[in-house]
């Protein structure tokens, strides 16, 4: 989200460019169905909370969140014309062993780990849905087993085509500071925090409403951050992963 103001032509080319030719590609070689990964960065400036996949979603905080809109629009055309069932899922801050690099969880183990302080945006004031890889791969194979029907039924996301459109997360919004103790208590060591102002692009706060997948695919994530926090630590540990990314 933040390399998007300061590189905003990659994210053309890799979300606008690069989703329409994985439609083309659907739509030229008869391809069954697409389930693709939209964000929970769709969401932008709302402030009800939870997140509905029926909120107004006109507002984005940064051009990462306006590509993945914009994704999610050129999926309902393609759905609208060539009838190409589709599924979208906004993922709500992923993470998991051999997880990004660039990604909060990653970077705060690491720094903990190090003894180097850890950047904290907007002074602490930030709540986050953190939604564990396996919940998420579930979900996935869910909804590629059950594709959207083309029956003109209103479906999540306010479409009449073969396109819906879900919110996958924790379905509980966690304080940054309860995340950081959990990698503190995990990794056996304290951090040092280094408070800054809010960031600009970021929001204060995600928090999924999921019960459009739940009634539809029966969705149920089983992942809380106090189970999946120390199994990241102890990947990390395990493969000395501090050392593998500088490599």
């Amino acid at each position: 989200m933040r390399y998007s103001i300061d590189n905003p032509a990659a994210y053309v080319r890799s979300n606008l460019a690069g989703h329409l030719n994985v439609l083309e590609l659907a739509r030229h070689h008869g391809v069954a169905q697409v389930v693709y990964a939209s964000s929970s960065s769709v969401y932008g400036a709302n402030r009800a909370m939870p997140f509905r996949v029926e909120d107004r979603v006109d507002h984005p905080s940064s051009l990462y969140a306006a590509t993945e809109r914009a994704d999610e629009l050129m999926s309902e055309t393609y759905a609208h014309l060539f009838r190409i069932p589709q599924t979208g899922l906004r993922f709500f801050t992923v993470y998991e062993p051999w997880g990004r690099p660039d990604m909060a969880v990653w970077k705060f183990t690491q720094a903990i780990l190090s003894g180097v302080p850890i950047d904290v945006c907007n002074h602490d004031k930030m709540r986050r849905d953190f939604t564990y890889n396996d919940d998420i791969v579930a979900e996935i194979i869910a909804s590629l087993d059950r594709p959207p029907a083309d029956d003109g039924a209103l479906k999540s996301g306010g479409f009449t085509t073969p396109h819906r459109i879900y919110n996958i997360g924790n379905n509980r919004s966690e304080e940054l500071m309860d995340m950081i103790a959990t990698i503190e208590q995990a990794c056996g060591r304290r951090a040092h925090t280094n408070m800054l102002p809010m960031l600009d692009g970021d929001v204060v706060d995600t928090y999924a409403d999921i019960q459009a997948i739940a009634d539809d695919l029966g969705y149920a994530p089983t992942t809380p951050i106090s189970v999946g926090l120390p199994r990241f630590v102890d990947w990390f540990q395990a493969c000395d992963a501090d050392a593998w990314v500088h490599e």
